[in-house]
């Protein structure tokens, strides 16, 4: 069975894409967000740290308004990038044990 784990992509709220939605601004908003629907978590979150940091001040608010990823995510990504260069994680993208409970842990009569 084929599952589609494909995100969506997501849409821009700024005002230039609202008012102008066939712009080369708003163009460059779609492009960022098929992007960032491609990825991973951890590369999503880097990825907008990296614009975060591309765009300087104000350049977090700017990318979540864009991505609809929360401020927090891209300082998170931002934190990454500006750190010491580890070698980068293979296989897993979460650690042992994290994320959301198995179904059948959550609801006993399952």
């Amino acid at each position: 069975m084929a599952t589609n784990s494909r995100k969506s992509v997501h849409v821009c709220t700024c005002e230039v894409c609202r008012q102008h939605p066939y712009s080369r601004v708003a163009e460059h908003h779609r492009a960022i967000n098929r992007v960032l629907a491609a990825l991973d978590e951890r590369n999503r979150r880097r990825f907008a740290g990296l614009l975060a940091l591309q765009w300087g001040r104000g350049g977090i608010q700017r990318v979540a308004e864009i991505t609809g990823l929360s401020r927090h995510t891209i300082v998170r990504g931002r934190a990454e990038l500006q750190q010491s260069r580890r070698a980068p994680k293979l296989g897993r993208i979460r650690r042992p044990g994290a994320g959301r409970k198995r179904v059948e842990k959550n609801s006993p009569g399952f």
